[in-house]
């Protein structure tokens, strides 16, 4: 297990120049990685060891188990409520052979290992497309300017290449900032997305799932029921048809063991309280980007707010003298390169675009 799990460990390595914020690591690199984790757990349980173990007379256990399996397994849905040991013999396992509508079949725990390596992959997708867009234009500009002991020949090339740079393209980084935001966006997007399709892949009983394991505690010894019972049995019921000596359909019940579900119904409780969390964090997110476009003067509190050291008139005519990508992009040079390289940088910069903006007025 810890050679499956010990290839990860290379994707969640700290990378010397951030490109995004923390919320949009933590959707992209932390959520990716915890469900391929899960995802590889799950399919080490499933299928290094016995994933169901039924109990039948008079057939052989191996071509039960197989069938019900890859079939599908049954509980009777009211038979939750009744007590164990002396209505029924196990949570949701009762003797209503009649009633076909009342019973309720699990199809989906084979295919929790696939959902979970679908869904990390899923959120692989904004990370990969930022990657993609971005190509590499904070690194370029802040190489050599994001350690402070630095020979000064050196610095002094990089900041004229980082100036040039912005005179020659400035009001021309809209797109990147729309990009990078909308990839913040679309984080958010997935795990809403997500939570909705886990919702319809547990047959609606997975938006609540959370809730009610919570509140499982506080109810009384005789009127609770196990949530995680119910979405994922223990035990439950398979029945299977076979022709007897004479010709004639002869009908098995068997009690079906499922060890694989205590797997997997740890695994969803702490991806249902990962995706509430990280969802209610992405909301606030993408309200603050939205802030941050509709009121342009928040932006020079901001840009000060990342690098005390610029005196805040300089954030403010940079602010005022740029687009929102321009802004944008400084913003993220703030986070990357040493302080006070940074203002160093930054009020020079200030200065060159008001030059070249009285010599074109």
């Amino acid at each position: 297990m810890l050679r499956l799990l010990g290839g990860l460990k290379d994707y969640l390595k700290w990378q010397p120049i951030s490109t995004d914020s923390a919320v949009f690591r933590l959707h992209n690199l932390f959520t990716t990685a915890m469900l391929m984790a899960c995802s590889l757990v799950v399919t080490a349980t499933q299928y290094v060891g016995n994933p169901i173990q039924c109990i039948v007379n008079g057939l052989p256990t191996h071509p039960i188990n197989t069938y019900c399996w890859i079939t599908s397994t049954f509980t009777m849905p009211d038979a939750f409520q009744r007590q164990v040991g002396v209505e029924v013999a196990h949570p949701g396992v009762a003797n209503d052979f009649g009633n076909e509508d009342a019973k309720k079949y699990y199809t989906y725990y084979q295919w929790v290992c696939f959902v979970l390596f679908f869904q990390a992959c899923l959120c692989y997708v904004p990370k990969w497309l930022w990657d993609n867009w971005e190509g590499g234009l904070i690194r370029c500009l802040v190489t050599g300017l994001n350690v402070g002991i630095c020979k000064e020949d050196d610095k002094c090339k990089q900041k004229k290449v980082l100036m040039d740079y912005f005179i020659a393209h400035i009001k021309r980084h809209n797109t990147y900032a729309v990009r990078y935001w909308f990839c913040e966006a679309l984080c958010l997007v997935n795990i809403i997305g997500q939570l909705y399709l886990m919702n319809r892949f547990f047959d609606g009983e997975f938006m609540s799932y959370g809730l009610r394991v919570l509140t499982f505690s506080e109810e009384s010894q005789e009127e609770r029921v196990d949530p995680m019972v119910y979405v994922f049995p223990r035990v439950t019921k398979c029945t299977f048809h076979k022709f007897g000596p004479t010709g004639t359909i002869q009908k098995h019940d068997s009690l079906c063991i499922l060890p694989l579900n205590i797997v997997n119904e740890k695994t969803y409780i702490v991806i249902w309280f990962w995706f509430i969390i990280l969802a209610t964090l992405l909301t606030f997110l993408v309200i603050y980007r939205v802030i941050i476009i509709l009121m342009p003067a928040l932006r020079p509190k901001l840009f000060r707010a990342r690098n005390r050291m610029v005196p805040l008139e300089v954030a403010e005519d940079i602010s005022r003298n740029t687009d929102i990508g321009d802004w944008w992009v400084l913003y993220m040079l703030g986070r990357n390169m040493d302080p006070l390289i940074f203002k160093e940088v930054v009020t020079e910069l200030s200065k060159k675009i008001q030059t070249a903006a009285s010599n074109i007025q």
